[in-house]
């Protein structure tokens, strides 16, 4: 048995491979990432619909083209009006610094929705190159060579 305490990042020992397992498979039932997004979005059927949890002005900076608005503070009033309980939801909001998503993607699932929370929001997928919606048009900033591989539209990790 290796000592783990010798190693900083080992001192708490790595789980069980059957509790790392249910863990990571848990965190991909619950999240999903911009580039997965960007290419179920670019199908002829995503299979869900993606929201904007942030406030106006927010969305009006840029969002992601065919998201719904869909403020978390509004979704107790709004959400039965713009979504179907039978399609799944993912939830995005400004980035990794900001829980809005989880928020969203908490009041919705206490709605009843199938949800779902894109991880790295909109600033990740401005990083990554992906197109935003203005209300002037659409943007696209080039990729964040730290963020997305230089040259390819998927990261194929």
């Amino acid at each position: 048995m290796s000592n783990f305490s010798a190693s900083p990042a080992l001192r708490m020992p790595p789980a069980p491979p059957a509790e790392a397992a249910a863990f990571f498979a848990a965190r991909l039932t619950f999240q999903a990432d911009v580039s997965d997004v960007r290419a179920s979005l670019d199908s002829a059927d995503p299979g869900f619909v993606l929201v904007d949890s942030r406030g106006d002005a927010g969305w009006q900076q840029g969002h992601v083209p065919g998201a719904i608005h869909l403020p978390t503070a509004d979704i107790p009033t709004r959400a039965a009006d713009l979504l179907d309980p039978e399609v799944p939801v993912i939830t995005y909001c400004w980035g990794p610094g900001c829980d809005g998503a989880t928020r969203a993607a908490l009041a919705l699932s206490q709605l009843g929705y199938r949800v779902k929370e894109m991880i790295g929001g909109i600033e990740y997928w401005i990083r990554e190159g992906f197109t935003v919606a203005t209300p002037t048009g659409t943007e696209r900033r080039e990729p964040d060579p730290l963020t997305a591989p230089v040259g390819s539209p998927v990261c194929a990790c």
